[in-house]
Protein backbone atom coordinates (compact mmCIF):
# COMPACT_ATOMS: atom_id res chain seq x y z
CA UNK A 1 0.00 0.00 0.00
CA UNK A 2 1.82 3.21 -0.95
CA UNK A 3 1.33 6.68 -2.60
CA UNK A 4 4.11 8.21 -4.41
CA UNK A 5 4.62 11.36 -6.66
CA UNK A 6 7.87 12.44 -8.57
CA UNK A 7 8.87 15.74 -9.85
CA UNK A 8 5.14 16.40 -10.70
CA UNK A 9 3.85 19.28 -12.60
CA UNK A 10 0.36 20.37 -13.92
CA UNK A 11 -0.54 23.62 -15.96
CA UNK A 12 -4.15 24.48 -16.95
CA UNK A 13 -3.12 26.15 -20.36
CA UNK A 14 -0.47 28.88 -18.98
CA UNK A 15 -1.56 28.64 -15.48
CA UNK A 16 1.01 26.72 -12.74
CA UNK A 17 -1.47 24.63 -10.67
CA UNK A 18 0.98 21.86 -9.48
CA UNK A 19 5.30 23.05 -9.28
CA UNK A 20 7.62 19.89 -8.89
CA UNK A 21 5.31 17.95 -6.39
CA UNK A 22 7.45 15.28 -4.87
CA UNK A 23 6.00 13.12 -1.73
CA UNK A 24 5.83 9.43 -0.19
CA UNK A 25 3.23 7.79 1.77
CA UNK A 26 3.83 4.03 2.58
CA UNK A 27 1.91 1.19 4.44
CA UNK A 28 -1.21 2.08 6.33
CA UNK A 29 -1.89 5.01 7.97
CA UNK A 30 -3.68 8.75 7.13
CA UNK A 31 -1.88 11.18 5.82
CA UNK A 32 -3.74 14.67 5.80
CA UNK A 33 -3.12 16.64 2.39
CA UNK A 34 -3.47 20.29 3.64
CA UNK A 35 -3.46 23.71 2.00
CA UNK A 36 -5.41 26.86 1.32
CA UNK A 37 -8.09 27.07 -1.10
CA UNK A 38 -6.49 26.69 -4.56
CA UNK A 39 -2.97 25.49 -3.03
CA UNK A 40 -3.88 22.42 -5.45
CA UNK A 41 -5.15 19.27 -3.09
CA UNK A 42 -7.96 18.36 -5.12
CA UNK A 43 -6.17 19.20 -8.34
CA UNK A 44 -3.53 16.38 -6.97
CA UNK A 45 -6.21 14.08 -5.57
CA UNK A 46 -7.49 13.49 -9.18
CA UNK A 47 -4.18 12.69 -10.47
CA UNK A 48 -3.70 10.17 -7.99
CA UNK A 49 -7.36 8.91 -8.64
CA UNK A 50 -6.56 8.75 -12.30
CA UNK A 51 -9.78 11.61 -13.10
CA UNK A 52 -6.74 13.92 -14.87
CA UNK A 53 -3.42 13.75 -15.82
CA UNK A 54 0.04 15.43 -15.30
CA UNK A 55 1.69 17.88 -17.72
CA UNK A 56 4.94 16.14 -16.59
CA UNK A 57 6.30 13.77 -13.67
CA UNK A 58 5.49 10.17 -11.88
CA UNK A 59 2.29 9.46 -9.69
CA UNK A 60 2.03 5.96 -8.82
CA UNK A 61 -0.28 4.02 -6.41
CA UNK A 62 1.01 0.28 -5.21
CA UNK A 63 4.13 1.34 -7.43
CA UNK A 64 2.01 1.42 -10.53
CA UNK A 65 1.85 4.58 -12.76
CA UNK A 66 -1.43 6.12 -12.86
CA UNK A 67 -0.79 6.83 -16.67
CA UNK A 68 0.88 3.46 -17.34
CA UNK A 69 -2.43 1.56 -15.38
CA UNK A 70 -5.33 3.22 -15.21
CA UNK A 71 -7.75 0.50 -14.87
CA UNK A 72 -5.73 -1.40 -12.30
CA UNK A 73 -5.48 1.31 -10.11
CA UNK A 74 -8.95 2.20 -10.21
CA UNK A 75 -9.38 -1.44 -8.84
CA UNK A 76 -7.67 -0.62 -5.99
CA UNK A 77 -8.00 3.36 -4.75
CA UNK A 78 -11.55 4.60 -3.21
CA UNK A 79 -11.62 8.27 -4.61
CA UNK A 80 -14.42 10.37 -2.96
CA UNK A 81 -14.27 13.75 -4.26
CA UNK A 82 -15.26 17.40 -2.52
CA UNK A 83 -18.00 17.59 -4.80
CA UNK A 84 -19.33 13.85 -4.79
CA UNK A 85 -21.28 13.25 -7.98
CA UNK A 86 -24.42 10.87 -6.98
CA UNK A 87 -27.56 9.88 -9.09
CA UNK A 88 -29.92 11.02 -7.40
CA UNK A 89 -33.32 9.54 -8.84
CA UNK A 90 -31.80 5.93 -7.92
CA UNK A 91 -31.92 4.14 -4.21
CA UNK A 92 -29.33 4.24 -1.60
CA UNK A 93 -29.09 -0.12 -2.09
CA UNK A 94 -29.84 0.19 -6.12
CA UNK A 95 -26.98 2.45 -6.50
CA UNK A 96 -24.60 0.73 -4.13
CA UNK A 97 -25.62 -2.75 -5.83
CA UNK A 98 -24.88 -0.99 -9.38
CA UNK A 99 -21.77 0.16 -8.49
CA UNK A 100 -20.34 -3.09 -6.59
CA UNK A 101 -21.57 -4.85 -10.06
CA UNK A 102 -19.13 -2.21 -11.85
CA UNK A 103 -16.28 -3.21 -9.45
CA UNK A 104 -17.20 -6.79 -10.10
CA UNK A 105 -17.48 -7.32 -6.56
CA UNK A 106 -18.47 -11.09 -5.91
CA UNK A 107 -21.37 -11.48 -3.18
CA UNK A 108 -22.48 -8.16 -3.90
CA UNK A 109 -24.98 -8.48 -1.44
CA UNK A 110 -22.58 -9.02 1.24
CA UNK A 111 -20.51 -5.90 0.45
CA UNK A 112 -23.64 -3.54 0.39
CA UNK A 113 -24.73 -4.65 3.12
CA UNK A 114 -21.45 -4.16 5.11
CA UNK A 115 -20.84 -0.64 3.59
CA UNK A 116 -24.47 0.44 4.45
CA UNK A 117 -23.57 -0.29 8.24
CA UNK A 118 -20.15 1.03 8.15
CA UNK A 119 -20.87 4.50 7.25
CA UNK A 120 -24.42 4.29 9.50
CA UNK A 121 -26.67 4.56 6.17
CA UNK A 122 -29.35 1.73 7.72
CA UNK A 123 -32.04 3.97 8.42
CA UNK A 124 -31.58 5.65 5.04
CA UNK A 125 -30.95 3.07 2.72
CA UNK A 126 -34.43 2.31 1.31
CA UNK A 127 -34.33 6.18 0.45
CA UNK A 128 -33.99 8.16 -2.68
CA UNK A 129 -30.56 9.21 -2.59
CA UNK A 130 -32.39 12.44 -3.67
CA UNK A 131 -33.94 13.01 -0.72
CA UNK A 132 -31.30 12.50 1.48
CA UNK A 133 -29.81 15.29 3.42
CA UNK A 134 -26.22 16.49 2.28
CA UNK A 135 -24.71 14.58 5.02
CA UNK A 136 -25.99 11.18 4.31
CA UNK A 137 -24.96 11.94 0.52
CA UNK A 138 -21.58 12.26 1.79
CA UNK A 139 -21.69 8.57 3.64
CA UNK A 140 -23.32 7.29 0.65
CA UNK A 141 -19.94 8.34 -1.35
CA UNK A 142 -18.34 6.75 1.56
CA UNK A 143 -19.99 3.66 1.46
CA UNK A 144 -19.62 3.54 -2.33
CA UNK A 145 -15.85 3.38 -2.09
CA UNK A 146 -15.64 0.44 0.66
CA UNK A 147 -17.51 -1.78 -1.39
CA UNK A 148 -14.50 -3.32 -3.50
CA UNK A 149 -12.24 -2.77 -0.29
CA UNK A 150 -9.75 -0.98 -1.86
CA UNK A 151 -5.85 -0.81 -0.52
CA UNK A 152 -5.30 2.83 -0.49
CA UNK A 153 -8.37 5.55 0.19
CA UNK A 154 -8.15 9.32 -1.12
CA UNK A 155 -11.15 11.54 0.34
CA UNK A 156 -10.99 14.79 -0.33
CA UNK A 157 -12.81 17.10 2.05
CA UNK A 158 -14.98 13.67 3.34
CA UNK A 159 -16.82 15.65 6.49
CA UNK A 160 -18.26 18.19 4.62
CA UNK A 161 -22.15 18.89 4.95
CA UNK A 162 -22.44 16.80 8.47
CA UNK A 163 -23.19 17.70 11.33
CA UNK A 164 -20.43 17.13 14.93
CA UNK A 165 -22.11 13.87 15.64
CA UNK A 166 -21.92 13.00 11.53
CA UNK A 167 -18.17 14.64 12.13
CA UNK A 168 -17.29 12.30 14.78
CA UNK A 169 -18.48 9.06 13.48
CA UNK A 170 -17.14 9.33 9.93
CA UNK A 171 -13.95 10.49 11.81
CA UNK A 172 -13.98 6.83 13.60
CA UNK A 173 -14.82 5.39 10.63
CA UNK A 174 -11.74 7.05 8.71
CA UNK A 175 -9.78 5.90 11.88
CA UNK A 176 -10.62 2.18 11.30
CA UNK A 177 -9.96 2.23 8.06
CA UNK A 178 -6.60 3.77 8.62
CA UNK A 179 -5.23 0.82 10.62
CA UNK A 180 -5.56 -1.34 7.61
CA UNK A 181 -5.49 0.89 4.23
CA UNK A 182 -3.59 4.03 3.19
CA UNK A 183 -5.63 6.60 3.55
CA UNK A 184 -5.00 10.57 2.38
CA UNK A 185 -8.04 12.89 3.26
CA UNK A 186 -7.77 16.88 2.55
CA UNK A 187 -9.69 19.16 5.17
CA UNK A 188 -10.13 22.37 6.31
CA UNK A 189 -10.91 21.51 10.23
CA UNK A 190 -7.42 21.55 11.96
CA UNK A 191 -8.73 19.57 14.99
CA UNK A 192 -9.96 16.93 12.69
CA UNK A 193 -6.47 16.23 10.93
CA UNK A 194 -4.99 16.92 14.20
CA UNK A 195 -7.39 14.41 15.77
CA UNK A 196 -6.75 11.84 13.11
CA UNK A 197 -3.84 11.98 10.80
CA UNK A 198 -0.34 9.97 11.27
CA UNK A 199 1.32 12.48 9.27
CA UNK A 200 1.11 15.67 7.01
CA UNK A 201 1.62 17.43 4.20
CA UNK A 202 0.64 20.99 3.30
CA UNK A 203 0.68 22.14 -0.19
CA UNK A 204 1.10 25.88 -0.65
CA UNK A 205 0.68 27.69 -4.06
CA UNK A 206 1.31 24.44 -5.93
CA UNK A 207 4.75 23.58 -3.58
CA UNK A 208 4.76 21.28 -1.22
CA UNK A 209 5.93 23.01 1.86
CA UNK A 210 5.57 20.54 4.91
CA UNK A 211 5.94 16.54 4.53
CA UNK A 212 6.17 15.77 8.34
CA UNK A 213 4.85 13.61 11.32
CA UNK A 214 1.95 15.43 12.96
CA UNK A 215 3.57 14.60 16.28
CA UNK A 216 6.67 16.70 15.22
CA UNK A 217 4.58 19.41 13.57
CA UNK A 218 3.17 20.10 16.60
CA UNK A 219 6.43 21.27 18.53
CA UNK A 220 6.61 23.02 21.72
CA UNK A 221 7.76 26.66 22.28
CA UNK A 222 9.38 25.85 25.50
CA UNK A 223 6.71 28.88 27.16
CA UNK A 224 5.12 27.42 30.21
CA UNK A 225 1.60 29.19 31.39
CA UNK A 226 0.75 29.44 35.02
CA UNK A 227 -1.85 30.68 37.05
CA UNK A 228 -1.51 31.01 40.91
CA UNK A 229 -4.41 31.51 43.44
CA UNK A 230 -2.29 34.37 44.67
CA UNK A 231 -2.62 38.02 43.27
CA UNK A 232 0.99 38.21 41.81
CA UNK A 233 2.40 40.41 38.74
CA UNK A 234 5.39 39.26 36.87
CA UNK A 235 7.71 40.34 39.03
CA UNK A 236 7.54 37.84 41.58
CA UNK A 237 9.89 35.48 38.97
CA UNK A 238 12.47 38.13 39.55
CA UNK A 239 14.28 36.25 42.11
CA UNK A 240 13.30 32.95 39.46
CA UNK A 241 17.01 32.10 38.84
CA UNK A 242 15.93 29.82 35.91
CA UNK A 243 13.48 32.19 34.22
CA UNK A 244 14.47 34.42 31.63
CA UNK A 245 11.15 36.04 31.22
CA UNK A 246 7.80 36.21 32.67
CA UNK A 247 4.58 37.92 31.00
CA UNK A 248 0.91 38.24 32.22
CA UNK A 249 -1.74 37.36 30.29
CA UNK A 250 -5.12 38.62 29.90
CA UNK A 251 -6.47 36.20 32.09
CA UNK A 252 -3.93 36.81 35.17
CA UNK A 253 -1.84 33.97 34.54
CA UNK A 254 1.84 33.82 33.53
CA UNK A 255 3.71 32.92 30.25
CA UNK A 256 6.81 31.84 31.52
CA UNK A 257 9.88 31.09 29.32
CA UNK A 258 13.55 29.07 30.50
CA UNK A 259 16.74 30.67 29.37
CA UNK A 260 17.63 27.70 28.24
CA UNK A 261 14.23 26.79 26.40
CA UNK A 262 13.63 23.72 28.71
CA UNK A 263 10.92 22.02 30.28
CA UNK A 264 10.77 24.25 33.52
CA UNK A 265 7.44 22.70 34.91
CA UNK A 266 8.83 20.76 37.53
CA UNK A 267 11.01 23.89 38.85
CA UNK A 268 8.36 25.88 38.56
CA UNK A 269 6.38 23.67 41.15
CA UNK A 270 8.68 23.10 43.63
CA UNK A 271 9.61 27.14 43.18
CA UNK A 272 5.82 27.54 44.00
CA UNK A 273 6.36 25.72 47.03
CA UNK A 274 9.16 27.63 48.48
CA UNK A 275 7.29 30.50 47.78
CA UNK A 276 4.18 29.31 48.96
CA UNK A 277 2.38 30.18 45.98
CA UNK A 278 -0.50 27.50 44.83
CA UNK A 279 -0.65 26.81 41.29
CA UNK A 280 -3.89 26.15 39.92
CA UNK A 281 -3.37 25.33 36.47
CA UNK A 282 0.43 24.31 35.00
CA UNK A 283 0.93 23.53 31.38
CA UNK A 284 3.55 23.49 28.71
CA UNK A 285 2.26 25.45 25.68
CA UNK A 286 2.14 23.92 22.63
CA UNK A 287 2.07 25.14 18.82
CA UNK A 288 -1.39 23.83 17.39
CA UNK A 289 -1.98 22.43 13.53
CA UNK A 290 -3.85 25.53 12.58
CA UNK A 291 -0.87 27.96 13.94
CA UNK A 292 1.77 26.19 12.22
CA UNK A 293 -0.44 26.20 9.16
CA UNK A 294 -1.49 29.55 9.22
CA UNK A 295 2.69 30.16 9.40
CA UNK A 296 3.54 28.19 6.52
CA UNK A 297 1.21 29.28 4.38
CA UNK A 298 1.20 33.32 4.97
CA UNK A 299 5.53 32.96 4.69
CA UNK A 300 4.72 32.62 0.76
Amino acid sequence: MSVSVEYLDKYYGSQSVLKNVSFAIKGAGITGFLGPNGAGKSTMMKILAGVISPSSGIAKVNGMDVLQYPEEIKRIIGYLPEHNPLYLDMYVQEYLYMTASIYKVSHKKQAVSQAIEMTGLVPECRKKIGNLSKGYRQRVGLAQNLLHNPDVLILDEPTTGLDPNQIVDIRNLIKEMGKEKTVMLSSHIMQEVEAICDNIIIINQGEIVVDETTASLKISDKVTEIEFLEDADADVFKEAAFVEKADMTESGGFLVKSFDNKDIRAELFNWAVENKMTIITMRQKEHRLEDVFRLITKQK
